[in-house]
């Protein structure tokens, strides 16, 4: 039983590009099969070969990875009656799904593959277009093409733009990187006769009728490194530079500890961010947050103990640990069995032994109500908790006739504090019980006090009243006007 496939390429262009040897196979073949018989090639020898072309696949599917397995499946199931010939455009070892297949699943299926010579495309595009790939180039499929893959910083060559569909495709992925206006070069046919070679601004890029299956897009390096500071890469080389040799004297006196007062100023700038609903506030202030985050892994990888990739590697293969659920074969029905099982995974990480307290775990750094609002969640998880709100309300209640007790006998001030805090340490109680974080909620509080106040001032000055000679009830009266006013 015959079970060979022969590979060969046919170039990037015109049939005086053809190597010899491959012109005589396909020539001389009685099953010979095309991926596409749009190919100038095919054009100039048509009346010398016959053959089966694939193009109607395309036509019959929308999905080119259902194209590629269906043409697979014909390739294999004629060449298990006699050996055949497989044409594709190009070389066959470079952006040809096809092949790879073939290569893969026709071997495990126990049939021959053998490949033969054929032209890249790229032979021709490197030389019409003049450029030096050991420069730094990355060859990229405009079916799979993602934002997050491109090299801007060397030369990109996106191929298989096939039409003005999968043109405005790419034009989309490249304005997430690059200026709407940013020169790209069209390059169709490269090297044959029917050679077109444009340069286009990017958002022009669909609007260009010469594309057609043998049309690649060329992305020249980006020069101006401004365009590319939105890129993490950029902002690891800026801090490594800040702190470099010739970076800036604060920088580079900076050490983790000196470090930690800015990073809690910049947590908390962030949260009023997010309180109130300030978008543009929110992307400058997780900037700040993100640039503590940096400078303490630049820190780390200049001291020779860590870098910004062991932080990330960490974080990664922990988020990937603890949702078994999406990465994994786990099934969960709810967001509390997702917390169960999270901590589950987390004790199983940690090797908790009996001696230590499942209280270890909270950040003794954490603001005092959150610091109370994590110790009671942690004790609650093993059943050390009011089964309903109603047992926590009365602890409040119990709580405040303590402090005022204290108050009415001996008002010694230690106690009053600690009776103080017990209430306060109930009220978080309470919230824990309605999942409101009580830090969260004061901070709330505090901005909402912050601009009524504000308001009241306003008012002052606008009547030309010194805020201390005004009276209660002029304040009661303004701050109820703030009150409905949001």
């Amino acid at each position: 039983m015959a079970k060979q496939i022969t590979i060969v390429g046919l170039g990037a262009g015109d049939l005086n590009q053809l190597p010899f040897g491959v012109y005589q196979l396909i020539t001389k073949s009685e099953h010979l099969f095309l991926r596409t018989k749009e190919h100038p090639i095919i054009d100039e020898l048509n009346s010398e070969i016959t053959y089966e072309a694939f193009d109607f696949i395309y036509e019959e599917n929308d999905d080119f990875g259902e194209v590629y397995r269906k043409i697979v499946e014909v390739l294999l199931t004629k060449a298990a009656e006699t050996d055949i010939v497989y044409a594709v455009p190009g070389h066959p070892l470079v952006a040809e799904k096809t092949v790879q297949l073939l290569l893969t699943e026709g071997r495990e299926r126990g049939y021959t593959i053998v490949v033969q010579g054929g032209q890249s495309f790229l032979d021709s595009t490197f030389q019409v277009l003049e450029i030096d790939p050991i420069e730094g180039f990355q060859l990229v499929d405009a079916l799979t093409l993602k934002s997050d893959q491109l090299q801007l910083n060397g030369h990109v060559i996106i191929t298989q733009v096939y039409d003005q569909m999968v043109a405005s495709e790419v034009k989309l992925t490249l304005m997430e990187q690059l200026p709407d206006d940013y020169k790209v070069v069209v390059v169709t046919a490269a090297g044959s006769s029917q050679q077109i070679i444009k340069e286009v601004a990017l958002y022009e890029l669909d609007r260009e009728t010469s594309v057609n299956n043998l049309t690649s897009v060329y992305i020249p390096p980006v020069k101006n490194v401004e365009m590319l500071h939105h890129q993490f890469t950029s902002l690891r080389q800026i801090i490594a530079q800040l702190r470099g040799p010739n970076g800036c004297p604060w920088d580079k006196e900076q050490t983790h500890h000196s470090l930690k007062k800015y990073l809690i100023e910049e947590c908390y700038e962030l949260l009023e961010a997010i309180e109130k609903e300030d978008i543009d506030h929110i992307v400058e202030e997780l900037g700040d947050v993100l640039l503590q985050v940096v400078l303490h892994a630049q820190i780390g990888e200049d001291d020779g103990m860590f870098s910004i990739n062991d932080v990330i590697k960490g974080i990664s293969d922990k988020m990937v640990r603890r949702h078994p659920h999406v990465f994994g074969e786990t099934i969960v029905q709810d967001s509390d069995e997702v917390l169960m099982n999270w901590d589950a995974i987390k004790r199983k990480e940690k090797d908790t032994t009996d001696e230590e307290s499942i209280l270890d775990s909270v950040s003794t750094a954490l603001p005092a109500l959150s610091k109370a609002y994590h110790l009671q969640k942690k004790a609650a998880k093993v059943g050390f908790d009011w089964p309903t709100t109603h047992g926590a309300w009365e602890k409040v209640k119990e709580e405040i006739s303590e402090f005022e007790e204290e108050l009415n006998l001996n008002r010694d001030e230690l106690l009053m504090m600690k009776e103080f805090g017990d209430i306060l340490f109930a009220f978080v109680n309470v919230a824990r019980h309605y999942k409101i974080e009580p830090e969260e909620a004061l901070s709330s509080t505090n901005n909402k006090f912050y601009d009524r106040f504000r308001y009241i001032e306003k008012k002052a000055t606008e009547n030309q009243i010194e805020l201390k000679n005004m009276s209660l009830e002029e304040m009661d009266k303004y701050w109820n006007e703030a009150k409905k006013l949001g």
